[in-house]
This record gives structure tokens, C-alpha cells and sequence, in this order.
């Protein structure tokens, strides 16, 4: 397996993410996050790996993150939080070559890309 991609169908950037790889020729590994959601250490590595806060991996928008009052929550609220609600989850997360981007930006998207393009 070339990638694997924290993916919602739901989602447009996910999508153009997968699109993306799968132009490349990769063999993609898709997990559909809200029904097979990463453990709490895996969810934590993974963010870690990005090189994002779990703040920054948090969607903000979403109504639960309001129902939750996680505006002051620390690290291991937040974790909890997208744990036991997935859709509080960023997406896409891409897992590359043994690199980790959240694929939100063309630009990130393309970093993924150019690894798996140089391992031929």
C-alpha cells in the first residue's frame, strides 16, 4: 500500500484527495473515519505526525464542537472529543512514505503527490 487517506465521502477536498492519488497510481488505503474511527493513540499520532496541534485538527464549525463547549478544552478533552464524535475530525489526513498531511491546500496535497512520485 502506497497511502492510506482519513476520508469522508461527504467531503469535497477529500474527494479531490483521493481523485488526486489515484491518479498517481498509488494503491490507496481508505478509511472512512466516521465508521472506522482511528483510537484515541492513533488519532494522537497521526496529528503529532502532521506536525499540527490537536486544536488545529479540530473542525470548529461543527455543531457538536459547540454542544461539547471545547472552546477552553485542553489536548486530552479534544482527543476525547474526536474520538467519541468523528465528524470533529480535519480532513483529509493523507499518510505518505511516512509522512502525514492534513490535504486541505493544493500545496499539501502536491507534497504527498511528489513523495509517492519518487518512490516510482
Amino acid at each position: 500500500m502506497d497511502a492510506t487517506i482519513y476520508y469522508n465521502q461527504s467531503c469535497s477536498k477529500s474527494r479531490h484527495a483521493l481523485d488526486t492519488l489515484r491518479q498517481t497510481g498509488a494503491d490507496v488505503h481508505v478509511v472512512e473515519y466516521l465508521t472506522e474511527t482511528p483510537d484515541r493513540a492513533t488519532l494522537a499520532e497521526l496529528i503529532s505526525s502532521a506536525g499540527l496541534s490537536v486544536r488545529d485538527a479540530v473542525r470548529t464549525g461543527e455543531p457538536v464542537y459547540a454542544e461539547l463547549d471545547l472552546d477552553g478544552a485542553d489536548d486530552d478533552a479534544l482527543l476525547d472529543a474526536m474520538v467519541a464524535n468523528p465528524s470533529l475530525i480535519q480532513r483529509p489526513l493523507v499518510v505518505a512514505d511516512g509522512a502525514t498531511v492534513m490535504a486541505r491546500t493544493p500545496e499539501s496535497l502536491q507534497e504527498i503527490v511528489d513523495r509517492l512520485a519518487r518512490r516510482g
